[in-house]
């Protein structure tokens, strides 16, 4: 590949582990099992780290989507007088691409490079989620600092926003809930929490007496648990999509499929409720790293080199290496034409098999070889992710915030929650007078995403006309409108989710969910460590997530163990 750097032969070229990709799972994978005395080789066709979470500047933001939103051309047909040698292919996961630019000076360089715009936001961490235990446990929060996301919110299409309490206090202050709202809020907080009290003392102490909701419930759909309490639907939007973080409309039983148990809702109110106040500088659950989320995966790739890992971006590889006799895996070709080889490997999720490939081996190669290379050509449905850059906020005052809007609350199609995340410049994401949006929502094709994301755009923020275009109608609605904030760039795009498989030599990553918090990436490395590992405990030698603590620097919030 003439484009690529002169990099000289890379030495050693035996490794215990092959990981190709720098995403948040593949920089789990790699710190773990660098910190394992495990000899890793962390590669990435990128310029940059992170893959499919990083965070970048807007025009190398542009660069990617486009450049992704079309599969290449595979490698030409290689061979090796040693070893079976079958190319690989890159399949796209991104489509539908559209970005606007509707004020041109965003794009100067003055701008465009001060702006670290995350590929698959919206994204946060709860400050009690599975992610920040494997931080403080892997040492690797000494290289990511974080900010509190100041306030959720669930919206309609009247433009309003409703704030989601997040303690007692909070549900006081409330001026959008009634007297009679707020008790019924208060009294089924008061009992999950006893729930909970009840099921961490069960183990240790008798529960006679206790608190504790019934099992019938527990296995019951959460929205038929809610419609027990009573609560009204307003509290219930709240619950299922503001706290519980639910994407599909749980009173639609065809469309949802299968309806979250009450089991797992209460599961995910817990980590809500544990998180507020798990450190005292952080205001309410939810926490962002500064810089963008691409900060996450490079803390873990600087954790995986000091422990020992070799890292080389800008290296792609083209070719898998076979035994030609047993059809075992052996090693990888990479772009500059040299043979590295490993015992196990890990791939991104858009790495395949090229179709040239499997049409020239026998139906006995190509069964071993179904059995050794990912299956992640099948995808497990798609995600609609949108990106504005504004001038303004969409709450006063307020600059991190969340808005979630629950099904049908735009227009009576709306299947799936659609998720929003305001961040400002004290995250170091943008220039100081403006804010990123990111848009989400999960969908069944790209039109129908894209659609859902426009209405809550429309919601949300004024779209710019020029001048010449104004009517006397624009005119005289410009008073409704003078409180939104002006769109200045705009993408949108949809991505689709591809499953990790778990092979015996040869694994794929996942790709990134439409989750908010990061909790099944985090299960997907460590389902991939314990694959590679066994028994072995991730991260054993480094500290205990136990006693964290935290300090301020700069308003910021850095957790310590």
């Amino acid at each position: 590949m003439s484009d690529l750097p002169p990099y000289p032969p890379l030495d050693p070229t035996t490794y215990d582990l092959i990981i190709v990709g720098t995403g948040v799972s593949e920089s789990i994978l790699s710190a773990a099992a660098s910190s394992s005395g495990t000899s890793v080789l962390h590669l990435d066709p990128n310029p940059f780290y992170g893959s499919h979470s990083a965070s970048l500047s807007l025009p190398d933001l542009t660069s990617f989507l486009h450049s992704n939103s079309l599969s290449p051309p595979p490698p030409p047909p290689s061979d090796t007088p040693d070893f079976l040698s079958v190319d690989l292919a890159t399949r796209s996961l991104y489509s539908s691409v559209e970005i606007a630019t509707f004020d041109s000076s965003i794009l100067d360089e003055r701008h465009s490079r001060k702006f670290n715009v995350d590929l698959c936001g919206p994204r946060v961490l709860f400050c009690a989620d599975e992610s920040i235990n494997l931080m403080l446990k892997s040492g690797s929060n000494n290289y990511v600092e974080f900010k509190s996301v100041d306030a959720s919110f669930v919206g309609d299409s009247s433009g309003e926003l409703r704030s989601v309490p997040d303690s007692r206090a909070a549900i006081f202050k409330d001026k959008s809930l009634g007297l009679m709202e707020k008790k019924q809020l208060m009294k089924f907080f008061k009992l999950v929490q006893a729930h909970l009290a009840a099921a961490a003392a069960s183990s240790t102490e008798s529960d006679e007496g206790a608190v504790k909701i019934a099992e019938e419930d527990m296995e019951s759909p959460f929205v038929d648990f809610l419609a027990k309490m009573p609560l009204p639907p307003k509290i219930k939007s709240i619950i299922l999509y503001g706290i519980a973080m639910v994407d599909y409309d749980q009173d639609n039983v065809e469309a949802c499929g299968d309806l979250l148990k009450t089991r797992e809702g209460i599961a995910r109110l817990a980590l809500y409720i544990t998180s507020i106040g798990r450190f005292s500088n952080a205001l309410g659950a939810l926490i962002y790293p500064i810089y963008g989320q691409g900060e996450l995966p490079q803390a873990f790739c600087r954790r995986a080199a000091v422990k020992g890992c070799i890292y080389v971006l800008r290296m792609p590889i083209t070719a898998l290496l076979l035994d030609k006799e047993t059809g075992g895996y052996k090693g990888v070709r990479l772009a500059t034409g040299q043979e590295i080889f490993s015992q196990k490997l890990i791939l991104d999720p858009c790495i395949t098999v090229g179709s040239e490939s499997m049409s020239s081996l026998t139906d006995q190669q190509k069964e071993t070889l179904r059995v050794l290379v990912p299956k992640s050509i099948s995808s497990e449905g798609k995600i609609a992710r949108g990106i504005c850059i504004i001038r303004g906020s969409v709450k006063a005052d307020i600059s991190n915030a969340l808005v979630v809007y629950p099904p049908k609350s735009l227009f009576p199609e709306q299947l799936a929650a659609i998720r929003v995340l305001q961040l400002g410049s004290g995250l170091a994401v943008c220039p100081a007078d403006m804010h990123v949006l990111y848009f989400s929502t999960v969908c069944e094709n790209d039109d129908q995403g894209k659609a859902a994301l426009l209405s809550a755009m429309s919601t949300l923020i004024k779209p710019q006309v020029p001048e010449n275009l104004q009517s006397d109608s624009a005119v005289e609605n410009d008073t409704a409108e003078a409180a939104k904030p002006v769109v200045l760039w705009r993408a949108l795009y949809v991505q689709a989710m591809v499953k990790g498989e778990f092979g015996g030599s040869i694994s794929s990553a996942a790709s990134p969910d439409g989750n908010l918090s990061y909790n099944e990436l985090v299960e997907s490395a460590v389902k991939l460590y314990e694959q590679l590992m066994g028994s072995e405990e991730l991260f054993k030698e480094e500290t205990s997530p136990d006693n964290t603590t935290e300090e301020e620097n700069d308003g910021g919030v850095e957790i310590e163990a």
